[in-house]
């Protein structure tokens, strides 16, 4: 059981933050005001630098399916946890089976086993574990993030082995994200409280500039909460969790070219999924990415990143059959890439070469001795290299990229691969003046390499239920899945539509992904005489490489901000299946529902003050059985007095509607996402 004794000491603590808080504030209140920068304009999405683009282009630039959170919209969403990071981006959904404290990631239909890769500064975010609870599990605090870049199918090739269903990139925050030109040092403080799970979260922030070549950030964040409820009112049983997170960052620059950048994030995660099974995440991550470019920033822009994430997870069981089990992966990585500019003719290339290597090392203890057979033991490297070149020449654009992959497993047995996969993309803007000045159409054609990971390969083991039973059986011979998405879509960008200062920004696609040897675990009838029939099972399982798997949809993202108004519109409709050796079709039980998200609000009294409101409808897919349509109301505001003060409320599911999302596992129960949660939160900063 968690322990609560501590819990309520802890939600004293943050009570009391909160009340030095608002006496700090009441001290603050005559100051003259002067608007955050954040506030004191607009804020125009898609229109920021990606981290996702090895080029330096923003969302809007891509040939592909980008999109980014800032840190502003994370401030309004006042984000719990990644479930609350991506609410309303298209093509993307996060669930948690009613466990908050861990999350896995959905990207068109395809989650699980590293289908979509999470970043977090560079560092892979890989931990697996087979069960019945979320099997892909990472923790950041979005107190710690500044932005987070999400590219929707393999065109991130450039960004690992691996990625099908595409790249979640979360970039934590350092120093010059928060200390302000004319600042030494500053130090935040923020307090939140939500209704739903009296939850508590108190955060701190430093940083310190040394000089112009050197300056160090901080971050530390604790969040208290206990059990939500659903839209009935039904509480959901062991939700509750607590979480202490940190993080630190320091920047030196040796030269005026060159920068050295050094992190850390941490954090320490209790919850429980029954009461009596209690699970403890200790997590660390050390970063290290060193730039450098020659003095034109022409040949030499060369980037180096190195990381190490160790992930520890304990289980302890006090049911009828005690005992804790461990489940450590540290995850080695090292990525390097240099992008030249030159020009041939009237040609301007933008030329990326680079490579990258993954060393994942997982170790399970069993409670019963020995390694988890659900689990086993083993390791995984995954390398590859690149070329890719950004092709401009007035309004045409290609982006041309090749790479390689290589991947070895070795557990009980050992099993490797290697292949090529290309990537093209054509962008064409056809008008240069006018209102259609900014518009572009684009296609491309990406392909993507999963290699399998030990779980899914080396697995055994039996598992029984009254009346019935089945064995797993490994597969070394397991193939990996090849994705091979085409893609047609648009960007839009114009100014000045209905007056001088308003923006309208928006990107819309169309995609189809088929992936080749698609990874699934059937359970089939035991032959007599087979291994799992000889240990007494009635059943086998075993992960096998299905013949295909299809998924299309359309995605589509805008933003119109005229400055007192603003309001976006976010669509995602997907559909897809998957079809046997003996071309049985069925539906793959990953697709999320199709949603239609919009969000509107209006600024007042010098923009200090922001209203706001979204909506979001829920279409199940056809291919559930217990999910069904739902609709989403949401609330927000926040004030900002003056640069160094913010108010912040929300309410999330005003109408307190229950619903399931469709892509969870329902094997161990069913569980409904939280119902009408409130949040209330202040952030006072000081600085000099």
């Amino acid at each position: 059981m968690r322990n609560y004794a501590r819990r309520t000491n802890l939600g004293l603590l943050c009570g009391t933050s909160m009340a030095t808080l608002v006496l700090s504030m009441n001290a603050m209140a005559e100051e003259v005001p002067v608007l955050l920068s954040e506030a004191s304009g607009r804020v125009t999405l898609l229109d920021r630098i990606t981290v996702v683009s090895r080029t330096e282009e923003s969302a809007l630039e891509s040939l592909a399916s980008v999109s980014q959170i800032s840190g502003e919209e994370l401030e309004r969403r006042m984000a719990t946890n990644a479930n609350d990071i991506f609410f309303g981006v298209p093509g993307i959904k996060v669930y948690s089976d009613g466990r908050p404290a861990v999350s896995n990631i959905n990207i068109r239909g395809l989650q699980d086993a590293g289908r979509v890769s999470v970043i977090v500064d560079g560092a892979r975010q890989n931990f697996h574990k087979a069960g019945h609870e979320v099997s892909r599990m990472f923790w950041l605090d979005p107190q710690l993030v500044q932005q987070v870049d999400v590219i929707r199918g393999p065109s991130a090739n450039t960004f690992g082995s691996g990625a099908i269903g595409g790249v979640v990139y979360f970039e934590t925050k350092k120093p010059d994200d928060f200390l302000r030109d004319d600042e030494n040092y500053a130090l935040s403080l923020t307090g939140r409280y939500e209704s739903n799970g009296s939850g508590w979260t108190t955060s701190a922030i430093g940083a310190y500039r040394f000089n112009e070549a050197a300056s160090v950030l901080g971050n530390i964040v604790w969040r208290d909460y206990g059990d939500y409820k659903d839209g009935d009112g039904s509480r959901v049983d062991n939700s509750g969790f607590d979480v202490l997170s940190g993080h630190v960052k320091g920047t030196i620059r040796p030269t005026e070219n060159s920068e050295l950048t050094l992190g850390w994030t941490g954090s320490r995660d209790d919850w429980s999924s029954t009461a009596t099974r209690n699970y403890r995440l200790d997590s660390d991550t050390f970063t290290g990415e060193f730039k450098i470019s020659d003095a034109e920033e022409k040949w030499l822009n060369l980037n180096i990143k190195g990381a190490v994430n160790s992930i520890d997870l304990t289980q302890t069981d006090t049911g009828r059959r005690p005992g804790t089990s461990g489940y450590d992966l540290r995850t080695t990585s090292f990525d390097i890439w240099n992008t030249s500019y030159f020009d041939t003719g009237m040609i301007a290339h933008e030329l990326t070469v680079g490579g990258d290597w993954v060393y994942d090392d997982f170790t399970s203890n069993a409670a019963s001795g020995g390694s988890d057979t659900y689990n086993p033991t083993g390791t995984r490297r995954v390398w590859g290299a690149y070329v890719q070149d950004k092709l401009t020449y007035d309004w045409l654009e290609v982006v041309a990229g090749l790479r390689y992959d290589s991947y070895e497993l070795e557990a009980s047995d050992k099993n490797s691969g290697d292949r090529f996969s290309p990537r093209l993309s054509v962008g064409v803007s056809p008008f240069s003046e006018g209102v259609l000045s900014g518009l572009q159409f684009y296609g491309s054609y990406a392909e993507g390499y999963r290699a399998p990971n030990t779980s899914e390969a080396y697995i055994t083991g039996g598992h029984s239920f009254p009346g019935f039973s089945f064995a797993f059986l490994p597969n070394p011979d397991l193939r990996p899945e090849t994705g091979k998405t085409w893609e047609a879509g648009i960007n839009y960008k114009a100014d000045g539509i209905f007056d001088a200062g308003d923006t309208l920004r928006l990107k819309a696609a169309y995609f189809h992904n088929d992936i080749d040897d698609y990874i699934t675990i059937p359970t089939f009838p035991a032959i007599p005489g087979s291994e799992c029939a000889s240990l007494g099972h009635t059943m086998c399982a075993q992960y096998q490489n299905v013949y295909a798997a299809e998924i299309q949809g359309f995605e589509l993202e805008g933003r119109y901000d005229a400055g007192r108004y603003f309001a976006g519109l976010g669509i995602s409709v997907i559909d897809g299946h998957q079809t046997d050796r003996d071309g049985v079709r069925s539906d793959l039980t990953t697709i999320p529902s199709a949603s239609v998200t919009l969000d509107g609000g209006m600024r007042f009294l010098e923009r200090r003050l922001t209203l706001g409101g979204e909506v979001q409808f829920n279409r199940a897919p056809s291919g559930t059985t217990f999910a069904e349509d739902y609709t989403l109301v949401n609330l927000y505001a926040n004030y900002q007095p003056n640069e160094n003060l913010r108010f912040d409320f929300r309410v999330d599911n005003l109408f307190d509607k229950r619903y399931v999302l469709p892509i969870v596992d329902v094997s161990d129960g069913m569980h409904a996402q939280p119902g009408l949660t409130v949040k209330l939160g202040a952030t006072v900063r000081f600085g000099g």
